[in-house]
């Protein structure tokens, strides 16, 4: 009887460790899918969040742009005044 006993809590203790050996490994895949997800959803944000940031500065230099070429029409004006003005004055003092 002794030996039964022995017997049978030796296929238990297998038993068991084969079922928790088990558990043990889909828990294991659950938590790597689980953080494989989560890295994946970060990166995911993150380059969300350096596309709008490039996005932003596209739309600041496209405005620089436009800044920058009015700026260079209005001095191309001015440029124009100036010379006019200084050819006024030459024909005043008499110079050519």
């Amino acid at each position: 009887m002794e030996v039964n006993v022995l017997v049978a809590i030796s296929v238990a203790g297998t038993l068991s460790g084969i079922l928790f050996s088990y558990v043990g490994y889909r828990n294991g895949v659950k938590k790597e899918s689980t953080d494989t997800g989560k890295n994946s959803g970060t990166l995911i944000s993150d380059v969300g969040y350096i596309k709008a940031g490039v996005d932003d500065l596209k739309r600041k230099q496209e405005t620089s742009e436009e800044r920058h070429f009015a700026l260079a029409e209005r001095v191309k004006g001015v440029e124009e005044s100036a010379k006019s003005a200084h050819k006024r004055i030459d024909n005043l003092e008499g110079r050519d």
